[in-house]
């Protein structure tokens, strides 16, 4: 799960905003959205929220500011500035965005008004790329990219189709990128692990879509609030997997799909809707429920200086409550998304809340590829160990259904260090270990 569950929690919610009147006169709204950001930076929390109307100020108290505010460092590395704010319209309202630059990442601060000049919105989202998401493949390169939709027409995704040269007919994967609105590279930093894998398997004859996911390319799909797994992610894999047996030079026999965290923990549902599906090649799936993975992974971060603050133990047990409200829902509850974790709304968690990655993935009787890394903190050895000790019924004497591989030296992107992985690793330019997709490679050729 690449992305830290408070920041996959605001760009999740990105697409939600209070209030309906469009404000006219910047200036002032420029002032205002200043002196929010200022006092946020001060850490003055409560003057903060001096110019939030009613419904503003009901959902976002100082504690709410802080908590998020103070995390954002520690999740995306140090600060190193803001870029210029500018005037846009969102969904009607009239607002302020300015860029919030950090180390690993940088955001959008979105703050809209009301026509009395009044905050009534105020959202943190994954700030626009400076250049296009996809660039261009290397020159003399033995594969080419086509530009590729994914979905129905009027709310498709856009993708990358990376094809080697040749005539085929090529196996074919389906990439499916972790937690929070990835783009179709997974970019996190300076790095593109997506578009290492597809370029790697392109290289040896294979062929890869990628695309932008929903909660990335169309935010405004989650507006409503109530939404599943299914909206977020299966139904777009199963149109990508449709999509692929329709191409010209694929073999139709051989699509597989390429799970990266949630998209791994997602992929034994998606290949029990699609008995198409060759077979499943799962990175750093998760095997513990996310409720629980979120607590886990805000304790370890709160770890890794050797301490522990009251603020990150207030903010732990915080989330240890959300966590344990998801536990205790029963059909027909419907608590707000701000008593959950992440802000995802009920539907979101009912969708999860009894769902097993690795029961499903025993129900399934194609080959899989289930790869760890041993530096891993977001998704565990001991999760790796419930994939490993799972009573998989091989159906062949010769060649086992299931493969597991653990890669001692690779942390969550499956990028090389040493010692205990954290997030700054993240900042640092690397590449996807070139065993891990000769291996991959070799096993898809295999099947």
């Amino acid at each position: 799960m690449p992305m830290p569950a408070l920041l996959r929690a605001m760009m999740v919610c990105s697409a939600l905003f209070v209030g309906l009147a469009v404000a006219q006169d910047y200036a002032e709204q420029q002032r205002k959205a200043a002196a929010l950001l200022d006092a946020l930076d001060a850490g003055q929390y409560e003057a903060a929220r001096a110019d939030f109307d009613a419904a503003v100020s009901e959902s976002l108290p100082a504690e709410r500011l802080r908590q998020v505010w103070e995390s954002l460092p520690q999740q995306l590395g140090a600060s190193t500035g803001r870029g210029p704010a500018h005037p846009e319209q969102i969904n009607g309202l009239s607002a302020v965005v300015t860029p919030l630059h950090f180390s690993l990442a940088s955001l959008d601060a979105l703050v809209t008004f009301d026509n009395e000049d009044r905050i009534n919105g105020f959202r943190l989202v994954p700030g626009k790329p400076p250049q296009p998401t996809v660039a261009p493949a290397p020159q003399n390169a033995p594969f080419s990219e086509h530009d590729v939709t994914i979905g129905a027409e009027g709310s498709s995704l856009p993708g990358t189709l990376t094809m080697p040269r040749g005539d085929g007919p090529f196996p074919a994967v389906v990439l499916l990128a972790g937690s929070g609105p990835n783009d179709r590279d997974e970019s996190i930093g300076p790095n593109k692990p997506l578009r290492d894998m597809a370029y790697g398997l392109a290289t040896q004859n294979i062929a890869v879509l990628r695309y932008d996911k929903r909660t990335h390319a169309r935010p405004q799909d989650f507006a409503a609030g109530n939404y599943t797994v299914d909206d977020e992610v299966i139904s777009d894999a199963l149109a990508a997997a449709k999509l692929l047996r329709k191409t010209r030079h694929i073999d139709r026999r051989h699509v597989f799909v390429l799970g990266h965290s949630l998209g791994a923990m997602l992929a034994p549902r998606i290949a029990a809707q699609d008995k198409r599906i060759a077979g499943l090649i799962l990175l750093a799936p998760p095997a513990r429920p996310l409720q629980d993975a979120i607590v886990d992974q805000m304790t370890y971060l709160a770890s890794i200086d050797g301490t522990f603050t009251s603020d990150e133990r207030t903010a732990i047990d915080t989330v240890r409550k959300q966590s344990e409200r998801v536990r205790a829902l029963q059909t027909g509850d419907t608590p707000a998304a701000d008593t959950l974790p992440l802000n995802l709304p009920a539907s979101y968690w009912f969708d999860l809340k009894d769902y097993d990655p690795v029961a499903t993935a025993l129900t399934l009787t194609l080959p899989m590829l289930v790869l760890h890394g041993g530096r891993d903190y977001q998704v565990t050895a001991a999760e790796f160990a419930r994939w490993q000790q799972a009573s998989w019924a091989d159906d062949s004497k010769v060649s086992p259904r299931v493969t597991l591989t653990d890669y001692p030296r690779l942390n969550h992107l499956f990028m090389a260090g040493d010692g205990p992985s954290t997030p700054a690793e993240y900042a640092q330019p690397g590449n996807v270990d070139v065993g891990v997709i000769a291996d991959i490679a070799n096993w898809i050729h295999a099947q």
